[in-house]
């Protein structure tokens, strides 16, 4: 959330990457940090997207170009914790703490159950469960919002993402041309997240946002 006056406490960790934050460690025991994206990440954004093979970037954005239009950035940048959810994944290991992937979840108006969402990662970061982490937070973050359910588009060649998406309970309803569209509920698909456990860190995302024990 993007007012730190309704974060739950839980996620408030102690470290200097960010007051909503959360520290957990991949599967190779790299050491990251998932907090709530801020105008401040520009760098960060940027440097990530260029990053990004030519491939990974037109399955993303849909095109294969350096980076996206300035209008691009500054609306992946705008999020109010409300309208426009928005989660990044840093490398601790590295003093730099580049990004590793951002996810999101949009929105026209607060009434609206149901968000756009997308989530892309630095192809570095590939294979070790980054977007399944964000997800997760995603997800939690987008229930306490009283978002229902989330809308994807993805390209139909983008066979990492339709599996990532039908893997967490989502369903094809719609197709225009190349773009297949996915919805995904909400409450199911954290459901899956805390029966199935994985990647580990998992564990700690839902650890952050539940709260102490007892």
């Amino acid at each position: 959330m993007a007012d730190s006056g309704d974060i739950p406490a839980g996620l408030r960790a102690p470290d200097d990457c960010g007051e909503a934050s959360i520290v957990t460690r991949l599967e190779d025991g790299r050491a990251i940090c998932i907090r709530t994206v801020t105008p401040g990440d520009e760098g960060r954004l940027r440097a990530g997207i260029a990053a990004m093979s030519p491939r990974s970037r037109y399955l993303r954005f849909f095109s294969g170009g350096a980076s996206p239009p300035d209008w691009v950035i500054e609306r992946l940048l705008d999020a109010d914790g409300v309208l426009h959810l928005a989660w990044g994944a840093l490398d601790l290991t590295d003093p730099a703490q580049p990004a590793m992937g951002v996810v999101h979840a949009m929105r026209p108006d607060a009434g609206d159950a149901v968000a756009e969402f997308s989530v892309g990662v630095v192809d570095a970061y590939h294979g070790l469960g980054v977007g399944r982490l964000l997800t997760a937070t995603l997800l939690i973050d987008a229930a306490a919002g009283r978002m229902e359910a989330l809308r994807a588009h993805v390209l139909s060649e983008n066979d990492a993402a339709r599996s990532f998406i039908k893997r967490l309970g989502g369903v094809h309803v719609g197709q225009d041309g190349p773009q297949a569209e996915y919805r995904l509920e909400v409450a199911p698909a954290l459901d899956r997240l805390r029966e199935e456990r994985h990647p580990p860190g998992v564990s700690d995302i839902f650890a952050h946002f539940d709260g102490p024990a007892g």
